[in-house]
């Protein structure tokens, strides 16, 4: 079946060795912002909205991690990369490990961040599809509210998580929770991977705990955890130097520098 991308909206920053920067669940790109004066003197940034979110199209007929990663193949096809080192933050991760599985010849390393291989727990499958019903039946407040605590225990953090969620619009926001329910199991193509892999990880993640990154880079050819102990699920907000040096470390692995 082919699938019907769409042309993200991106930014661009710094110039050298392309890293692409997905964000998560249910944000933008100005989650890497704070990163961004760390590392343009060091790699051409590339900070994509995924489709729906931000400032890209609304497409939300089909919705899958799979589509996704296919918009993401697209981006790079249209600023003419042929390779790239792509970091996916939670959502964004599923979206990287899609993207790493359909098209491992275009991918030089790959960084999840706060994220996972695992697929969903029925347990936790059953929450998301009760989120989204509640998110159209009461709107993007449901979320936009009781969301950002999750995401980090900084309240300045919290309020421009908020203002992110609260500019989503709910069909999307609905077509994204039942993707990531139905999102595959990324483990069985983990040893497939054949270039470096980083997982960061925040030691007070509520959402993803430490041990996931842990358990999925056992299974990498090349691959390590940088844990940092402070952060939550938000890294490259709340740590963004350590964040910033741990993603140029990728970089380099990946390119021999």
């Amino acid at each position: 079946m082919e699938l019907k991308t769409v042309d993200l909206a991106v930014e661009q920053h710094g110039e050298g060795i392309p890293l692409v920067l997905l964000h998560g669940f249910p944000l933008n790109r100005r989650i890497w912002h704070p990163i961004v004066p760390l590392l343009e003197k060091k790699s051409r940034l590339i900070l994509p909205d995924l489709r729906g979110f931000g400032d890209s199209p609304q497409e939300v007929e089909e919705f899958s991690m799979r589509l996704l990663a296919a918009d993401v193949l697209q981006l790079l096809d249209r600023l003419n990369i042929e390779k790239a080192v792509i970091a996916g933050h939670s959502m964004g991760g599923y979206v990287a490990l899609e993207f790493a599985h359909a098209y491992p010849h275009r991918l030089k390393g790959l960084a999840l961040v706060a994220s996972q291989a695992d697929a969903d727990s029925p347990e936790r499958r059953q929450a998301r599809l009760i989120t989204a019903r509640e998110v159209r039946s009461r709107g993007i407040r449901y979320i936009a509210e009781g969301m950002p605590s999750k995401l980090s225990a900084d309240a300045a953090i919290q309020t421009q998580l908020s203002q992110m969620i609260s500019a989503c619009s709910v069909p999307v926001v609905v077509a994204a929770l039942k993707a990531m329910a139905d999102r595959r199991d990324a483990n069985p193509w983990l040893p497939e991977i054949q270039v470096p892999v980083l997982a960061i990880t925040g030691g007070e993640d509520q959402l993803v705990p430490v041990e996931k990154a842990y358990s999925l880079i056992k299974l990498v050819n090349k691959g390590w955890v940088i844990e940092i102990p402070e952060a939550g699920h938000m890294p490259m907000m709340e740590s963004p130097q350590k964040t910033a040096d741990a993603l140029f470390q990728l970089v380099c692995a990946a390119n021999g520098c």
